[in-house]
């Protein structure tokens, strides 16, 4: 897994939980789909959680996911 995959997986994740969730849910969720594959992806397994906020704005960027603005507080929302 590289960084550039991070926005797809954390569709899909956030698609697999329903649509939308808090951050925590969103990241427990993730690690239990793609803890092997972080775990073997070098640096990435020590920043990931840095980087799917990252992701999380590319998903926006796209307009694949609502804005901040537009979902509850600390909750990440798919269009």
């Amino acid at each position: 897994m590289i960084r550039q995959d991070l926005p797809d997986r954390l569709e899909n994740t956030i698609r697999s939980i329903g649509g939308k969730g808090t951050i925590v849910e969103i990241c427990k969720a993730f690690w239990n789909k793609y803890e092997k594959e972080l775990r073997i992806s070098g640096d990435l397994f020590y920043t990931w959680q840095y980087d799917i906020r990252w992701a999380a704005t590319e998903l926006r960027k796209s307009k694949r996911m609502k804005s901040a603005e537009l979902s509850e507080k600390g909750v990440w929302e798919l269009v």
